[in-house]
């Protein structure tokens, strides 16, 4: 699902909300999403997951082609952990096909 995708299904669920304003909020939660992982915090949504950035370190990479050393700048990334509800709702009607019967 795209975002596009989202703000028509949250539009035809709430008739009431026009759909430039589900664009508006959806894009506004989104935002703020992204300007606190910016500032380095966690972002926790109960039910959903958590949003926060980890930080990975310089180190020294390879280039695959050559074989070549490459320094490679220390980043940092998003990273999103699900939370229980969700991770309990997607195994709820997907049994694990490796478990014995």
């Amino acid at each position: 699902m795209i975002k596009s995708e989202l703000v028509q299904r949250i539009a035809e669920h709430n008739p009431h909300l026009y759909q430039r304003d589900v664009e508006n909020i959806v894009n506004a939660i989104l935002e703020e999403i992204v300007a606190a992982l910016a500032r380095g915090d966690r972002v926790e949504l109960r039910g959903f997951g958590a949003f926060s950035v980890k930080h990975r370190p310089a180190r020294a990479g390879r280039n695959p082609r050559t074989g070549a050393h490459v320094p490679v700048d220390q980043k940092s990334v998003p990273f999103f952990k699900t939370g229980k509800e969700m991770r309990e709702r997607l195994n709820r009607d997907h049994p694990d096909p490796g478990a014995a019967d």
